[in-house]
């Protein structure tokens, strides 16, 4: 029995890669005001009235090209990084989902019910960057749970962790037996979101997107600035895996809508690098730590497909951190600062 304890959250996927569960998963996750930040009534339009109308066929088609016997990808992966930070701490740790299944609600239950005495635990969003559609709507959701169903509970929140040294040599050093390999590019594709959603979690109001080379001129909003960050990121895993400049660049992925997104597009620049002389790519997605959606379809089969067919010779998708043992050693080093 332990006072303190250890919650890991991450995204969270579809029941099944069938109709019937994907539509509900796609309503809480585009429902979510964080995600599409429009008023109600008009976000119910949008997602209720137009994009549930078509969407889940697609997705669960999508889904059930990448499905695992074992589950979605996404949480047998989670689990799989659950045991791995369980044996490296003695301090009892459970799992959530910031949509769809385990809830939030039942990973903090769960610690609940295995240490009665549980007096706090720590909190770790599995997302490196700052966002209000990633990081931000778990920490949202976490305390809206512990006020309506856990008041007695204290709970500690993990911060991002884009720039920590110990992530990125954890990151760089699964990223080594891959780039040892002859390669022409390095693509760091990284979720995309809208440049409002990056405007909007601007501290000052007056610097995001605003001022001329943004984000590599020190403010205070780039605490919660997700483009700043990702860019970070990259930098810090060039330096050590010594990429040279010229052979690295930077694109945005997942984009939904209409609405200006962070920019390049990855699919764009995956068709156009065979054109530019990029026979043999090389494409690493370190906004996530686990292999899901969005990294084994959307990158390693549609963009796969894009790149051979405008000439491209060689494509290598990086693996997510997923089980790695050093990366489940910091996640649970982590906690255990924190507690």
């Amino acid at each position: 029995m332990s006072k303190k304890g250890i919650l890991l959250v991450n995204l969270g996927s579809p029941d099944s890669p069938e109709v019937k569960d994907v539509k509900p998963y796609l309503d809480e996750f585009l429902m979510d005001e964080r995600v599409i930040d429009k008023p109600y009534w008009l976000r119910s339009l949008l997602v209720r009235g137009i994009i549930l109308k078509t969407r889940p066929k697609k997705s669960a088609e999508a889904y059930q090209s990448i499905w695992w016997d074992e589950g979605s990808p996404l949480i047998v992966l989670s689990e799989r990084l659950l045991e791995q930070v369980r044996k490296n701490t003695d301090y009892p740790v459970e799992l959530g989902m910031r949509y769809g299944n385990p809830s939030i609600e039942a990973g903090i239950q769960k610690l609940v019910d295995g240490n009665p005495d549980l007096e706090e635990f720590v909190m770790i969003p599995l997302y490196p960057h700052y966002a209000m559609s990633s990081y931000e709507t778990v920490v949202v959701k976490a305390r809206e749970v512990m006020e309506a169903k856990f008041p007695k509970l204290k709970m500690k929140v993990k911060n991002v962790f884009y720039d920590d040294p110990r992530y990125l040599d954890v990151l760089a050093n699964s990223m080594k037996p891959y780039i040892n390999k002859e390669y022409d590019h390095i693509l760091f594709s990284y979720h995309g979101i809208p440049e409002r959603h990056v405007q909007k979690t601007d501290v000052t109001n007056s610097h995001c997107l605003m001022v001329e080379n943004c984000c590599s001129k020190d403010s205070p909003a780039q605490q919660t600035c997700y483009r700043h960050q990702v860019f970070d990121t990259t930098e810090g895993v060039v330096e050590r895996l010594g990429i040279p400049k010229e052979k690295y660049s930077n694109s945005f992925q997942s984009r939904l809508g209409r609405d200006p997104w962070l920019q390049p597009f990855s699919d764009k620049v995956i068709k156009e690098l065979p054109g530019k002389g990029v026979k043999k790519l090389m494409v690493v997605c370190p906004a996530f730590v686990s292999d899901c959606l969005e990294t084994i379809e959307e990158i390693g089969v549609e963009a796969r497909e894009f790149f051979m067919e405008n000439g491209g010779e060689e494509f290598t998708l990086i693996p997510c951190m997923n089980e790695n043992d050093d990366w489940a050693k910091l996640v649970a080093t982590w906690g255990e600062e924190l507690l």
